[in-house]
């Protein structure tokens, strides 16, 4: 039987610490085409910081529909692309999905490899049930919102969830609204950075600890399930 060729590796980054991504991903960095990147500036970072030299290219929420077929086509072509978000695995709250369903149905091969995704440290780390979970990512911004907390409210299993800092106080706010003041949460933000933090307790604790606070990076965070 003919091997068959990888034509698109998606390549987890780092989320924060440049340290880290495996050795694999370093390889394969070194040995494609060319890099898909959601920010080739971002990108351009992490390659300088390892010496890459392959080309980048913009892949991103806006232009990504305008440039799989393309892409698609170049694949079958014979080059082997991988794509990288700005960090972490890409197709998690990222774009990835697209580009992996038209190379699936251009019967092209695809390989993801394991590496850093923000929101299994902060639920491993949180204390809070990791064997039966919910991944939300990041919640609707205004149409839609309340009714998936409503929802979420009524979840037996930990959610996840993905937050930017300038919505978390809010966000918070909503969960003691409708998950209850005392419902057990966890907020992880600027995770394998230098200021890295994690706050659990109560909805309401957590809440009025980060009305204190002016926050940056991004943040993921864990709530208990309905008991």
């Amino acid at each position: 039987m003919k091997e068959r060729f990888t034509s698109l590796y998606l390549v987890p980054t780092p989320i924060g610490n440049l340290k880290d991504i495996t050795l694999r991903a370093l390889e394969v960095l070194q040995s494609v085409d060319l890099i898909l990147a959601e920010d080739t500036r971002t990108t351009h970072k992490l390659l300088k910081h390892y010496d890459i030299t392959v080309k980048t290219k913009s892949y991103h929420m806006y232009n990504e529909h305008r440039q799989v077929e393309m892409l698609v086509d170049r694949m079958k072509g014979g080059e082997q692309f991988a794509l990288v978000s700005d960090a972490g695995t890409p197709g998690i709250s990222d774009p990835g999905f697209l580009l992996v369903r038209e190379a699936q149905n251009a019967d092209l091969e695809i390989e993801c490899l394991p590496g850093a995704t923000a929101f299994v440290p902060a639920l491993v780390k949180s204390g809070l049930p990791s064997d039966r979970f919910v991944f939300e990512g990041f919640l609707p911004v205004k149409k839609g919102r309340k009714t998936k907390l409503k929802l979420l409210s009524e979840e037996l299993r930990t959610v996840v969830l993905y937050e930017s800092p300038h919505r978390l106080k809010k966000t918070l706010l909503q969960i003691v609204e409708y998950f209850g003041e005392d419902r057990k949460i966890s907020v992880s933000r600027e995770l394998t950075k230098i200021f890295e933090e994690t706050r659990n307790g109560q909805a309401s604790e957590v809440l009025n600890y980060f009305e204190q606070k002016d926050v940056k990076g991004e943040i993921v965070i864990v709530i208990d399930g309905k008991k």
